[in-house]
């Protein structure tokens, strides 16, 4: 199966909160879009593996996602080593996406960096057609980095406005990990707090605020990007 663009996160949530927003977008203008999340979350203070995977599964439909797979690595411990650079490019020549979004090239919870770095590796080795698999070798033209619990500074920012409201969706499908009264039983965390919840909100709005737009989100990207037309920037 071929997509236009694959969006990878080290944790189920992870694609949701950093690129929602830009996901929906790319769908409704006609993109095939598929999410591989790396770990289940299994290390997570609220939820457990199953829940956190059928919150996935109801996120995937409310963006309307063509195909998300989870690759069970080890949440916490997965390392930028050959075996997970293998199993990553396999998943990169398998979808053949044009373009990878993929995490915070540095970021509050460590996992995200590994997961930036990893998968920058397996970008570039998925291009080596020395390095055997049962797919042919491929390199996606574009990766970026979406912007996570860290104010980062982005290369570019997407207009997501109208999209906003199927990006907070998709997050609160996630119902174990952010704001809901219903579980004040459980133990709190950095991302259950209602202000983190009302954060999704007000820093795409701020990002929109900075474009001119309603809402945005960040991208961050290892290289010059290039256009065509000065037309082309808003």
């Amino acid at each position: 199966m071929k997509l236009d663009i694959l969006a990878i996160g080290a944790h189920p949530d992870d694609v949701e909160l950093g690129c929602g927003g830009t996901i929906a977008k790319l769908i409704a203008n006609g993109k095939k879009v598929g999410i591989v999340d790396l770990t289940q979350g299994e290390l997570g203070t609220r939820g457990t593996a199953e829940i956190r995977k059928q919150e996935a599964e109801h996120a995937a439909e409310i963006l309307g996602i063509t195909v998300r797979e989870n690759l069970g690595f080890s949440d916490g411990f997965f390392t930028d080593d050959p075996e997970h650079q293998l199993k990553l490019v396999e998943v990169i020549r398998k979808y053949k996406p044009e373009i990878i979004l993929s995490n915070a090239p540095h970021d509050r919870h460590p996992d995200h960096g590994k997961a930036s770095k990893l998968i920058d590796t397996a970008v570039f080795l998925a291009g080596l057609p020395k390095i055997e698999t049962n797919e042919p070798a491929w390199r996606p033209n574009k990766h970026f980095h979406y912007i996570q619990w860290l104010p980062l500074e982005p290369t570019f920012v997407m207009d997501i406005s109208g999209f906003l409201d199927k990006k907070v969706a998709s997050c609160m499908a996630y119902q174990t990990q952010f704001y809901n009264p219903k579980l004040n039983d459980q133990p709190a965390t950095a991302i259950s707090s209602e202000n983190f919840t009302n954060s999704i909100r007000y820093r795409a709005w701020d990002l929109g605020r900075l474009i001119g737009t309603e809402a945005g989100e960040g991208f961050i990207a290892r290289r010059y990007i290039g256009v065509q037309s000065l037309d082309d920037i808003i």
